[in-house]
C-alpha cells in the first residue's frame, strides 16, 4: 500500500489499520491541535492521533495484544511521522 506525502496521516493510518485488521469499527481522530507546542509537535498538525478500533482479529487477546496488532500495522510511521498514539482496541464481543 503506497501513499503520498500530500495524503493526510489520519486517512493514511485508516487505510493501514483497515488493511490489517478489517474492523468492524474504526474511528481515528487527529490530536495534534492540543499538543501544539508540546515535545513531539514537529510543526506539520499531524504528530499526535487516537484510535479505536474494533476488530474480530482481536478476539481473545489481552490489552497488550491488541495494542501491538496495531502499533505492527503502523510501524513506519510510529517510527518516522507519528509521535504519540493513543489506541481503544476491542472485538466485537467486547
Amino acid at each position: 500500500m503506497t501513499s503520498t506525502a500530500t495524503e493526510p496521516l489520519d486517512r493514511i493510518i485508516a487505510d493501514r489499520l483497515r488493511a490489517a485488521l478489517a474492523p468492524t469499527h474504526l474511528a481515528v481522530s487527529n490530536d495534534s491541535a492540543q499538543h501544539r507546542g508540546h515535545m513531539g509537535d514537529d510543526g506539520t498538525g499531524e504528530t499526535h492521533f487516537s484510535v479505536t478500533v474494533e476488530s474480530v482479529a482481536f478476539a481473545g487477546l489481552n490489552r497488550v495484544a491488541r495494542q501491538r496488532l496495531v502499533n505492527n500495522a503502523l510501524a513506519d510511521l510510529l517510527a518516522t511521522r507519528i509521535h504519540a498514539l493513543a489506541i481503544r482496541a476491542s472485538a466485537p464481543d467486547g
